[in-house]
């Protein structure tokens, strides 16, 4: 299973799996409860693969950062995304020791910690499946 297809989609909760493209955008189905919805391409969505964590030298992609969560967690789920803000600020201090402080927001913690546990129990964000989503796009660079 990789992340490639994994899409957040604003003002939805959750995150979904494109399923197919459409002339006029696409269907997409959620991973909370199985619902197929079509989505505009007017649609604000980010694919989870293109987003990056900002750090203190570079941007890590949030796949790195799944991954750093799966290997603390030993492809376990990671903490609560509703913790308290210093809880989710140093669980993520020790996951990406770096990540830049002024430019990630508890905000932007909380939502990949929830990603993350909405993606553990369904085998996305396993190791196997997240070195193979990393060297996809190694080799996709």
């Amino acid at each position: 299973m990789s992340i490639q297809k994994i899409l957040a989609i604003s003002g939805k909760p959750g995150l979904f799996e494109l399923k197919v493209q459409t002339r006029s955008g696409f269907v997409a189905e959620s991973l909370l409860d199985g619902k197929k919805i079509t989505v505009g391409l007017r649609s604000n969505v980010s694919l989870l693969s293109e987003i990056a964590v900002y750090t203190y030298t570079e941007e890590v992609k949030l796949v790195e950062v799944f991954k750093a969560i799966a290997t603390k967690e030993s492809d376990g789920p990671a903490i609560s995304h509703k913790e308290t803000e210093n809880n989710l600020k140093s669980y993520f201090r020790e996951i990406l020791p770096e990540f830049d402080e002024d430019r990630v927001y508890a905000s932007d913690i909380k939502k990949i910690i929830n990603w993350y546990n909405i993606l553990q129990p369904k085998g996305f964000v396993t190791l196997e499946a997240l070195n193979t989503d990393i060297k996809e796009a190694t080799a996709s660079e």
